[in-house]
């Protein structure tokens, strides 16, 4: 129906279809997901590591709220901020990986269909998936600054 597997097996109430589909996604989801993890995982290391021995840390633990309170409210969100500008700009690489990797595991998607565009020189194709890929990226980019004022009050002015 939507051409999507995972999907359509939902749909029709396929189980087994629904779990074979899951495990061929795995190994292309690891192979695009774990240069963003590494670089997200270091990012929020030292992004946290850095506000933790901030002054409203100590006050709050000071008043007797619990360190978990502590770390996921206060410190957490002031700790996001650098963290949300390298996941933004980390989704260019995963764009411009999911050409290699659906051409490489033979799954169907974007980018599977812009290297047969580029291939066959179908120009309109090509400009299509440049255009769709550029709204995708600006896209993600607008609703990075907005995630910017909902985390730093003083962003919203």
């Amino acid at each position: 129906m939507t051409g999507f597997l995972i999907v359509d097996s939902l749909v029709a109430g396929r189980v087994d279809a629904f779990v074979s589909a899951l495990g061929h996604i795995v190994l292309p989801a690891l192979v695009l997901g774990w240069f963003i993890m590494g670089l997200t995982a270091r990012t929020t290391r030292s992004s946290l590591l850095e506000v933790l021995s901030a002054d409203y840390l100590r006050t709050a633990r000071a008043k007797g709220l619990g360190e978990g309170r502590v770390i996921g409210l206060h410190a957490l969100r002031n700790a996001l901020i650098p963290v949300l500008t390298v996941t933004g700009l980390a989704f260019a690489s995963l764009l411009s990986g999911a050409v290699l990797t659906e051409t490489v595991f033979a799954w169907p998607g974007i980018g599977r269909y812009a290297v047969t565009a580029a291939t066959r020189l179908d120009y309109p194709a090509i400009l299509g998936v440049t255009l769709l890929t550029a709204v995708i990226y600006l896209s993600v980019n607008f609703i990075v600054d907005v995630l910017y004022s909902v985390l730093d009050p003083r962003i919203r002015v």
